[in-house]
């Protein structure tokens, strides 16, 4: 499932007349360059939730050259539209559940952020998620907001180093004795873990679900190879770094 909801309000103002999935980055919405990454790594069925501008997402995954291209490399597309409503990253997941398990599939869902660039073995973390209910790609990466890790690589909580802000459902936990890791955009989830969500408003984040909810299921964290790159493109200063980079030589994608 790709995240591409989102008013992509930290890109404006590319972002007033279309979605954050449309912006382009050397030539190709971000989009595609994610829905690229899944076929790689042996995705075919891709499910797109929309939101802001949404008809523009319809319009362009059936149109050429995407709609050319998901032919040709034989991926299926499904819309979960949410034009009526933005139900943030929980909710859009919850509502996406009859197309991401149709016909009676209980595989798990690997979930990926639209605006998240990264060379992430992707196949590996699929892989990797089997008897957990949330499988999370994190990593060292230098930021102000963390998941808490016990020993085991189990979600524990979550920590705000700028505020001190810890939120946990263990109420004696000691974030100074966890493992602090940041959270990529990028997880698999089971389907228990998404019925598990039943009985919560309408809109929540994942996010929120997650720290709520990592006592009574089983929410991992996954490290992988220290060469991992990863970058987040919400701000346009990024988005230009990344097509300078490109244009000097360097591979944007790795």
């Amino acid at each position: 499932m790709i995240f591409a909801a989102g008013l992509g309000t930290r890109l404006a103002p590319l972002t007033d007349d279309k979605p954050k999935a449309l912006v382009e980055l050397n030539g190709r919405s971000l989009l595609w360059h994610v829905a690229e990454r899944l076929a790689e790594e042996g995705f075919r069925s891709l499910t797109i939730n929309v939101h802001h501008f949404a008809e523009q997402i319809k319009d362009y995954v059936v149109s050429p050259p995407f709609a050319e291209y998901a032919v040709q490399k034989g991926l299926h597309i499904a819309i979960s539209d949410e034009s009526e409503q933005l139900l943030d990253t929980g909710g859009g997941l919850r509502k996406a559940m009859p197309l991401l398990f149709a016909d009676g599939d209980d595989s798990p869902v690997l979930i990926h952020n639209v605006d998240i660039m990264s060379n992430a073995n992707l196949a590996e973390l699929y892989e990797n998620a089997e008897g957990v209910d949330a499988l999370l790609l994190v990593s060292e990466r230098k930021t102000s907001r963390y998941f808490l890790f016990n020993d085991e690589m189990r979600l524990v909580g979550w920590q705000n180093i700028e505020t001190g802000e810890v939120r946990s459902p263990y109420p004696d936990l000691e974030a100074d004795k966890c493992r602090r890791l940041a959270f990529s955009g990028i997880h698999v989830v089971s389907k228990g873990l998404v019925e598990a969500m039943q009985g919560w408003p309408d809109k929540f984040g994942i996010t929120d679900f997650y720290i709520k909810s990592c006592r009574d299921l089983n929410i991992r964290g996954y490290v992988q190879q220290e060469s991992l790159k990863l970058v987040d493109i919400g701000k346009i200063e990024v988005l230009k770094a990344l097509e300078n980079a490109s244009q000097n030589g360097c591979d944007t994608k790795h």
